[in-house]
């Protein structure tokens, strides 16, 4: 069966054109024209789509936050409500994502990780239950990705000897939350579906309960968000001091390793510039 016969049989609806959509590198992203004016994003191609259902859908149930109706999951076919957005990220939508991000945050779970794998891209992210933050950041996110990218080459060896020395000493930097909160997981500009200076939709979530500020440094790390949503943000939750100077470098060393193993280039050097300034 062909991609729109597969649509037209999930929906119940004849489709009568597909476009192709700008994607990641995860998946084939087309939009499909119903009969009767209606579109919908279609995503094929993967084999991970029914995770990817799992956390909308949990971000949707939750939380306030928007983020596309799941309409169809198969392991290997999503198709999502289409969200209707004109691409202009300013600073109004920053304000927006910051009161969105600080209620989400403010959905506590009984621990961290989540009651399944999720996903970060195309990556497995391991998120069995743990009580401590530290620890849960240390193994299923440092030490978990350093190894994966030590061995496909993406890090030195000398990097990933001083990432476990960090992993080891990781309570000297970290302190666990008031609790556990519910985050999107991948916070950048091309995951932020805007219009009219408000947040349409959040996409392609990494969904699992953390620490808020593994969120809001991911935030920094491609200049999604800047002043406007930080000074928003913290109306909301205060940011404990030495996030700024400290925190927010190491948290970030975990989608510098994922990058780093995705796409190799100069990512791995940014993780060992950020593991030295750590760990001499």
């Amino acid at each position: 069966m062909d991609l729109r016969s597969r649509v037209e049989h999930a929906l119940g609806h004849p489709v009568t054109s597909t476009h192709p959509l700008s994607g990641g590198c995860v998946a084939d992203v087309v939009q499909a024209e119903l009969a009767g004016g209606g579109m919908v994003v279609v995503k094929h191609g993967g084999t991970t789509y029914e995770t990817e259902a799992v956390m909308l859908r949990a971000l949707q149930e939750r939380s306030g936050v928007p983020v596309p109706e799941v309409l169809h999951a198969e392991p290997d076919l999503l198709i999502l409500e289409h969200i209707k957005h004109d691409g202009q990220l300013n600073e109004a939508v920053e304000r927006d994502a910051a009161d969105l991000l600080a209620e989400l945050h403010g959905v506590a779970g009984e621990h961290f990780g989540f009651s399944q794998d999720t996903l970060i891209g195309p990556l497995v992210q391991p998120c069995p239950p743990a009580v401590s933050w530290v620890e849960f950041f240390g193994e299923y996110r440092l030490r978990h990705f350093g190894s994966r990218a030590h061995a496909q080459g993406a890090i030195t060896s000398a990097c990933w000897q001083r990432l476990q020395k960090l992993v080891d000493r990781l309570g000297d930097f970290l302190d666990e939350p008031e609790h556990p909160s519910l985050i999107h997981g991948d916070i950048w500009s091309g995951n932020v579906l805007c219009l009219g200076g408000r947040v349409a939709a959040f996409i392609d979530p990494a969904t699992h309960y953390a620490h808020p500020e593994v969120e809001l440094a991911f935030t920094t790390l491609f200049s999604t968000f800047g002043r406007a949503f930080f000074a928003r943000y913290t109306q909301h939750r205060p940011i404990r001091p030495g996030f700024f100077e400290v925190r927010r470098g190491l948290y970030n060393l975990y989608p510098l390793l994922v990058h780093a193993i995705l796409f190799g280039g100069g990512y791995g050097k940014q993780v060992e510039h950020g593991v030295e300034k750590l760990i001499r």
